[in-house]
């Protein structure tokens, strides 16, 4: 249906659906910090659980359905692109918090356990690419892994929290995750669950959408599945994590914002099992190509450079943020200017 409509008809779609993206993150940023309150998880582990896997499932959706249709580049690289694309976000997050350095304020260690956990899982496209072509139920044995090592992953990280071996210096600077005091009481938490579970599904419908209108365009204007797909479907559909790190930074919930774009970057690598189970022509690892992989690494690059700047922890830098978000910056943009080169 939508391939029948103009390119006109096709872009309004996408700014609606870029629109409901942006309003249910707003919201949800809300609704995910007054959750942390509430359960005493803390803003990190929520941030990184709920708030990173909600506003991931409009990507999801995207992958999948590239994936389905047989479009093994354009899955891959809207999940890859998703996750430099949000790396990225933290550096505009460092940009709007003026009075220290992002990662130092937020410090948490939990970030930092799943930061690594990250760089873990953004390894295994790379083992599956090099590796002989083979498959279980259909995907690659690797794809099987990383649903394992996520959960592992939570598991292990609300261990980390109660149970920290490792804890941040306090310094005038530090921002600790404190509930708020305008916590809505007369909602409960059942309510506020269900309140975000309704943004979490026009969040999903929307990627549905952007996904179709991806595809089509795609073929119409003959750019690349990987252009579009890291370049296009990816930062559309990152936009809730854009909207919610903007969000918590202005409300001063530093640990939901660094532990959602963390967490939500852990979460969109699920995308590449569900696009291996997705893809029936083979392992999607062997399906991609070289350009595909590039993004890999600029998401494994950034990823390393987020996390060095959460070790540091340095106070002020040029023009008041930190040496890691110049080089996610650099970083980010270098490799959109070498794809754009490349189509």
């Amino acid at each position: 249906m939508i391939a029948e409509l103009s390119n006109f008809y096709i872009l309004a779609i996408m700014t609606a659906a870029t629109l409901v993206i942006l309003v249910c993150g707003l919201r949800m940023t809300t609704l995910a910090d007054q959750i942390a309150d509430r359960t005493g998880l803390g803003e990190a582990l929520i941030g990184g659980v709920l708030l990173g896997a909600a506003t991931s499932l409009s990507g999801t959706i995207v992958s999948l359905t590239s994936a389905l249709d047989g479009r093994a580049s354009l899955a891959f690289a809207n999940s890859i692109g998703g996750i430099a694309a949000q790396t990225v976000f933290l550096a505009v997050g460092d940009l709007v918090y003026r009075r220290a350095n992002l990662e130092h304020a937020s410090a948490e260690i939990t970030n930092l356990f799943q930061g690594g956990m990250l760089i873990l899982l953004l390894a295994i496209p790379f083992l599956a690419s090099t590796t002989p072509e083979m498959a279980i139920f259909g995907m690659h044995p690797l794809s099987l892994a990383i649903p394992v090592l996520y959960v592992f992953g939570l598991i292990a990280t609300r261990w980390v929290k109660e149970n920290p071996m490792w804890e941040p210096v306090d310094t005038e600077l530090t921002r600790f995750d404190m509930p708020d005091d305008e916590s809505t009481p007369e909602k409960s938490s059942a309510r506020l669950l269900l309140a975000f579970a309704i943004m979490a599904v026009f969040l999903a419908l929307a990627g549905w959408a952007i996904a179709r209108c991806g595809a089509v365009l795609s073929d119409r204007i003959g750019l690349s599945e990987t252009l579009v797909g890291a370049l296009m479907t990816a930062v559309i559909t990152s936009l809730p994590e854009l909207v919610t790190t903007l969000s918590a930074v202005r409300r001063g919930a530093l640990q939901l914002a660094v532990g959602g774009i963390i967490g939500g970057n852990t979460f969109d690598t699920l995308f590449l099992t569900i696009s291996d189970a997705g893809y029936r022509d083979g392992s999607i690892y062997h399906a991609i190509g070289n350009s595909d992989l590039f993004w890999n690494a600029v998401a494994l690059v950034m990823t390393a450079i987020l996390m060095l700047g959460l070790l540091l922890r340095q106070k002020q830098g040029t023009a008041r943020i930190g040496f890691e978000s110049v080089a996610l910056f650099g970083v980010f943009g270098a490799a959109v200017a070498l794809q754009s080169y490349m189509g």
